[in-house]
């Protein structure tokens, strides 16, 4: 099996990621998208996000529609910081060895790949699809220089969609419209649990 792996925050799930998601299922012939809300994103461990249960049940509500889209638990499972390494580690043994993993990733996470947690291993385990999310092409100067990198990318051209969970927190905040911005689903969901209300 081809599983893509699309992990991240989720705070909130947005149109961009359910497109993402269907654009690497195309592209690069995926079987399945498998979308992971980080548990305890050790990047991210002194910011304000919402609950778990929260993301992991928006996201829920977002992939529902698409019978190829999936959603796991495997971080929010995990108690301490999430690591991708071990992420990928934990589905071979869900689905099997001879899974194929795929990582689905934007070019700036492509930037950054070398300050992520063992990078060298998380290549060893997954081919990372790279989303040009600019639309500008492929540029050398994102191609990280880790030994054997180059060979373990896969390029992925992404239509430009100018939607983000920054945005989105901010517009809930200030009593503006996300429609259209999320699935109705979550929209609802925010609305109901009260999400990203000011405090």
């Amino acid at each position: 099996m081809r599983l893509g792996v699309l992990g991240g925050t989720f705070d909130p799930v947005h149109i961009g990621h359910l497109i993402l998601g269907e654009v690497a299922r195309e592209d690069v012939d995926l079987d399945r998208v498998l979308f992971i809300p980080t548990g305890h994103p050790w990047r991210k461990a002194r910011q304000d996000i919402a609950a778990a249960s929260d993301r992991l049940a928006m996201l829920r509500l977002a992939t529902a529609g698409n019978a190829a889209f999936d959603v796991s638990t495997v971080e929010v499972d995990r108690d301490g910081p999430t690591y991708t390494e071990v992420t990928l580690e934990a589905l071979l043994k869900e689905y099997g060895k001879e899974t194929e993993l795929f990582l689905v990733i934007g070019r700036d996470s492509l930037l950054d790949f070398p300050h992520w947690h063992d990078p060298g291993r998380i290549a060893e385990l997954a081919t990372l699809v790279v989303a040009d999310r600019d639309g500008t092409g492929v540029l050398s100067e994102s191609v990280p220089t880790l030994p054997g990198i180059v060979a373990r990318l896969c390029w992925l051209r992404m239509p430009r969609v100018d939607v983000n969970s920054t945005d989105i927190r901010s517009r809930v905040r200030e009593g503006s419209s996300i429609r259209y911005r999320v699935p109705d689903g979550v929209a609802a969901y925010i609305e109901e649990r009260r999400l990203y209300r000011a405090k």
